[in-house]
């Protein structure tokens, strides 16, 4: 598994630890930080802030090209694995959107329904597709 992976992994584990507990996800990432025995690679921290600082506009673009979905109705898992690939595509210029999309569709098959690599995969190419039209602040 490579760095970028692992600190994907990581991000996650960050984001869906706050989504469950209603916490801040920059208040569990510090708590991680500040831990002698660990190390946060930085492209996780990078992630977490893109997600937190982008929270609204990324749940509205998935709200918007999921078809059906609300953000509140999706598993916790697949939720946040696509708060992350929808940052990556729309504000990671240095992630190509094929990785983006692939490695958010691994860690959804891994961690979370039979369906979920596959809803992952749609929604992120649904955004892919349009995201030169999409207006960022």
């Amino acid at each position: 598994m490579s760095a970028r992976s692992k600190a994907r992994k990581r991000a996650l584990d960050v984001l869906f630890e706050s989504d469950v507990r209603g916490t801040s996800a920059l208040d569990s990432l510090t708590a991680l930080e500040g831990r002698a025995d660990f190390e946060i690679n930085p492209y996780t921290a990078e992630i977490v802030n893109g997600v937190v600082d982008n929270r609204e506009r990324i749940d509205e673009l998935m709200e918007t090209y999921s078809s059906g979905w609300s953000v509140a109705r999706m598993p916790r898992v697949d939720r946040n694995v696509l708060r992350i690939g929808t940052w990556e595509l729309i504000w990671a210029d240095d992630v190509p959107d094929g990785v983006a999309i692939s490695e958010a569709v691994e860690l959804a098959s891994d961690l979370s329904t039979d369906d979920s690599g596959r809803f992952v995969n749609g929604l992120l190419s649904k955004i892919a597709e349009v995201k030169e039209h999409i207006v960022i602040d």
